[in-house]
């Protein structure tokens, strides 16, 4: 239901979009404030038996499909003693991942929802002390140019109202020869238009990979759990809603990814060097 309505929002007003994602957000970290979800994205898993290869502290051991997403994204470039920023971090999971094992120099979540980030101050307050977390818009951002030497965004661009600005706004922000690193769905009749936008924006594609497989493999391992998760903390008249939200099979998102009518991308891009 929840991505019947985001869909028909889009095609009528980009804005509209944007409105609905950010209260849904809103709701989210409102409503649900467990200390254990710290992590919204879908996750991945290597397709040849080898999830144990990144090593965890048992405490992350639970999230570790939704970290290895982090980390086949962001340790695709080198962040360490870099300064990093994401945008569209969410309930603050992955910049504390990032923070606590890939050692970035300081790293800043940028999120619009305001009760989204403070839920992440409340949840990460002693993870790392270089890192924070502050209210913004992706199409906006409240940063300098020149700031960071890579900015990541996962699974948060599709609810943007303009893709472009977006875009922008992460040329803008990064020093020259920065990366951005970036995963998210999108149709595959779309993929050359995704890329042009990359162009457009001035960010040159350095990889591209289609992670789909390793997506859908996450969601199966994932399967049970978020079932019993949902269904034991949310409302009947919410469920299908929120099933549809974390991809559970049979859903229309997953069958989706599953049909080849959606397919999840992983981009590195960098912002040529000042000449």
């Amino acid at each position: 239901m929840l991505t019947r309505i985001l869909g028909s929002a889009v095609a009528a007003s980009p804005a509209l979009k944007r409105i609905l994602w950010r209260r849904w957000y809103q709701f989210l970290a409102r409503g649900y404030q467990q200390t254990d979800w710290t992590f919204m994205n879908y996750g991945y898993a290597d397709t040849d038996e080898r999830e144990g290869s990144l090593i965890l502290e048992v405490a992350d051991e639970p999230d570790r499909y939704s970290i290895q997403l982090y980390h086949a994204v962001v340790a695709a470039v080198d962040v360490r003693d870099r300064e990093v920023l994401e945008v569209g971090s969410g309930r603050g999971g992955g910049c504390s991942y990032v923070a606590r094992y890939l050692q970035p120099k300081r790293i800043l979540g940028i999120d619009y929802s305001e009760n989204a980030v403070a839920l992440s101050r409340k949840l990460h307050a002693a993870a790392a002390p270089r890192l924070s977390f502050q209210q913004g818009d992706a199409e906006a951002l409240p940063c300098e140019a020149n700031t960071f030497d890579a900015v990541v965004n996962v699974e948060s661009s599709h609810c943007y109202g303009s893709m472009e600005r977006f875009l922008g706004e992460v040329s803008r922000v990064l020093r020259p020869g920065g990366y951005f690193v970036w995963a998210d769905m999108c149709q595959p009749g779309q993929r050359e238009a995704t890329r042009e936008q990359f162009r457009n924006a001035g960010l040159e594609m350095r990889q591209e990979i289609a992670i789909t497989p390793n997506v859908l493999r996450a969601l199966d391992a994932v399967s049970e759990r978020k079932k019993e998760t949902i269904r034991r903390q949310v409302p009947k008249y919410l469920l299908g809603s929120f099933q549809d939200f974390a991809g559970v099979p049979g859903t229309r998102v997953y069958e989706a990814l599953r049909a080849g009518e959606v397919e999840y991308l992983r981009c590195v891009l960098q912002k040529p060097a000042a000449l």
